[in-house]
């Protein structure tokens, strides 16, 4: 919407300009620039994002999104870029030898996933490179660029910013800077009179803000002692006969029950299970936004505290000098603490590593839950589950997630800051560790404080990039099955497709561009192309714009994007596996972070499609090959927890391929796949 409306007061102002050549094909403003920011000292940018807001009345949703896009430094470091033409372009000249950025000592970044848009003559692609934050570049378009006659396009940029615009000092600054910024295009092999159009553009922070959280956190100590009648919530393994829970699912309260049974075998290697708290410093609103303040001298505030609930996992036999080495285990969307960490922490207690997990916020169903130890010949202990969930939309029920997600005017920030929080929540549980934590109350700390790891799945693979990307004291971790940004997770996956399509079909006015809307939400067509395909021109009516609410989505939700925090992550200290063909997190989007962070030399693929063509039972979808310890998959993930477990005990220096020569895994990957490559 804002990107039509600004071509629109362009043409306009150039119909209304006597003199002005609109003869043969020429360049509208690009978009973003920096004509569309307002400078603010308190950002590291030194401006903010400033867009015109469309009639709010009639465009409710588009107005919400912007005034959340305007409280951000910059644009989108992966942007989708749009140039709109006068007429038609002939599309066969375009390519990255005619589009291109210019960013710092020259660096040229090409074009990817190009789209023409027929109806307005648009052209719109992302950079074919994740781009620095806080970083200015130039957007170059060349005369190479023909008209549909062949003639190469006009350049108007020029005389544009200067029309009827000499008394506004902004715009005079912006001509100043993009014009002095042309001399770039040389990088590219272009001189200034090849420049057809160009547009000048800064990009958002990333970090930030967490990086500020980080030096605020204040640290602290583990309480163990969480049963309803003061006992102590530490129980040798041995001494326990089953642990059972009942969990929170509503306000009524109601509630269901399980047990952890089934994954009492796998514990083989635990000597004791622990159940303990600490208090962690909540920046998230009720709201579920983490106010927005300057990125340079803004301090985030802190909202209240937590009793972020632990379980402990401790390796069985003698403790060893300067404790056991520790593993953070993150689990995965829809999953709790009582999901997959216990089925991977008897794999990391055999290789001499405790594993410790929480829930991530809005996770593990509502507060009210409670687990029960049964214990051999002695009473048992009843304590709180730790549930993070609440009645977000107050229907009475607590789902899953319900609790991870801003909604409502703030849908377009999502689980962002829901995800900021819980790595707010593992940074201080750092601290907490560094402390030095007594497990068993005899006065010295069970647990290294020094050699302290990070694993983490799905979810946990998510947030725990931005974990690695943060925080120095974790010496190594392994991230499965990641991907980012959400919003590109959630269009391509046949799994979270349903929940694009239904906030497309939620917003004012609707953006569901088919009719009627299938079953399933998913039928809706965004027509965009994956990366290294051919040019796609784009007929599809409402397409654009939801390109544009996907685009913004991703721009908003970058601070919590684990491609955007892959350049901090140091290479050494991370292993990432992935599967082929997952159709929970799809592989361009692991690609995403493989890219980002250029770390294909430290990706371990596994190869779930020869492993259908060997065994079809294992099923079609391997996303959850890692903790699938059941059936027909049951091999490939034992060997993945190994090399995990391998990889955090060797302290990150040993990287194991799980099936030596056999093909299953790919250790290092030859793949940074940008296809889907779903199984039927």
């Amino acid at each position: 919407m804002q990107i039509a409306v600004r071509f629109a007061v362009l043409v306009a102002a150039a119909l209304a300009a006597p003199g002005i050549a609109l003869a043969g094909t020429s360049v509208g403003q690009p978009f973003p620039s920096n004509l569309y920011t307002a400078p603010d000292a308190s950002q590291v940018t030194g401006l903010r994002v400033d867009l015109p807001k469309p009639e709010c009345a009639t465009r409710s949703s588009d107005c919400a999104d912007i005034t959340i896009l305007n409280t951000l430094d910059g644009f989108n470091i992966q942007p989708r870029i749009s140039v709109p033409f006068s007429a038609p372009i002939d599309l066969s000249s375009v390519s990255s030898s005619t589009i291109f950025l210019v960013g710092p000592g020259g660096h040229v970044v090409g074009i990817n996933q190009i789209v023409w848009e027929p109806l307005t003559n648009t052209l719109h692609f992302e950079s074919d490179e994740q781009l620095a934050q806080d970083t200015t570049y130039l957007l170059v378009v060349t005369s190479g660029i023909r008209g549909a006659n062949g003639e190469p396009v006009k350049a108007t940029f020029r005389h544009d910013l200067n029309y009827g615009q000499t008394k506004d000092p902004a715009t005079k600054r912006y001509r100043k800077a993009l014009l002095d910024a042309l001399p770039m295009a040389m990088a590219g092999g272009v001189g200034p009179d090849e420049i057809a159009g160009a547009s000048l553009f800064t990009t958002q922070s990333i970090d930030a803000i967490s990086r500020k959280i980080r030096s605020q956190l204040p640290g602290g100590s583990a309480n163990f002692a969480l049963g309803t009648l003061g006992e102590r919530t530490v129980f040798p393994l041995p001494t326990v006969a089953s642990v059972t829970w009942r969990r929170q699912t509503g306000t009524a309260p109601a509630f269901s029950t399980g047990n952890l049974n089934a994954v009492m075998p796998l514990l083989a290697g635990v000597g004791t299970l622990a159940f303990g708290s600490y208090s962690s410093p909540n920046y998230e609103t009720p709201a579920k936004v983490i106010p927005a303040v300057g990125t340079a001298t803004g301090t985030p505030a802190v909202q209240g505290t937590y009793a972020v609930q632990f379980s402990l996992f401790v390796p069985a036999g003698p403790t060893p000098a300067g404790g056991w080495p520790v593993a953070m285990f993150g689990h995965g969307f829809g999953d709790w603490k009582n999901g997959a960490p216990p089925v991977i922490a008897g794999m990391l207690a055999r290789n001499g590593i405790a594993t410790i997990a929480i829930n991530v916020v809005g996770h593990g169903g509502g507060p009210l839950g409670t687990y029960t130890i049964n214990r051999v010949g002695l009473p048992p202990v009843t304590l709180p589950l730790g549930g993070r969930g609440i009645d977000q939309d107050g229907n009475g029920s607590i789902d899953s997630t319900e609790g991870v997600n801003a909604v409502g005017a703030n849908a377009l920030i999502s689980n962002r800051d829901g995800l900021r929080q819980t790595v707010v929540d593992l940074m201080q549980l750092v601290k907490v560790l560094k402390a030095g934590v007594d497990v068993d109350g005899n006065g010295l700390a069970e647990l290294s404080t020094s050699r302290i790891y990070y694993a983490g799945q799905s979810f946990g693979g998510i947030y725990g990039v931005p974990l690695l990307g943060l925080e120095p004291n974790v010496r190594a971790g392994v991230v499965n099955v990641p991907g980012g940004p959400i919003i590109e997770i959630a269009r391509l996956s046949p799994n979270f497709r349903i929940l694009v399509g239904a906030a497309l079909l939620t917003r004012v006015p609707s953006l569901y561009n088919t009719s009627p809307p299938d079953a399933a939400l998913n039928n809706f067509n965004e027509n965009i192309p994956l990366r290294n395909l051919p040019l796609r021109v784009d007929t599809v009516p409402g397409a654009s714009a939801i390109q544009t609410v996907i685009d913004n989505s991703e721009w908003a939700q970058q601070a919590a994007n684990p491609a955007a925090y892959a350049p901090f992550v140091e290479p050494a200290r991370v292993l990432l596996q992935f599967a082929r063909g997952d159709k929970t997190v799809p592989n361009p989007t692991t690609s995403a972070i493989l890219r980002a962070g250029h770390l294909a030399s430290r990706a371990t693929l596994y190869r779930h499609d020869l492993a259908y063509a060997l065994n079809p039972a294992v099923g079609t979808n391997p996303h959850a090959f890692l903790t699938g310890v059941a059936g027909a998959g049951a091999v490939y993930a034992f060997a993945a927890q190994q090399q995990l477990a391998t990889f955090l005990a060797s302290d990150g220096a040993v990287t194991i391929d799980p099936d030596g020569a056999v093909p299953f895994f790919e250790t290092p990957t030859s793949m940074v796949p940008e296809d889907l490559a779903y199984i039927p």
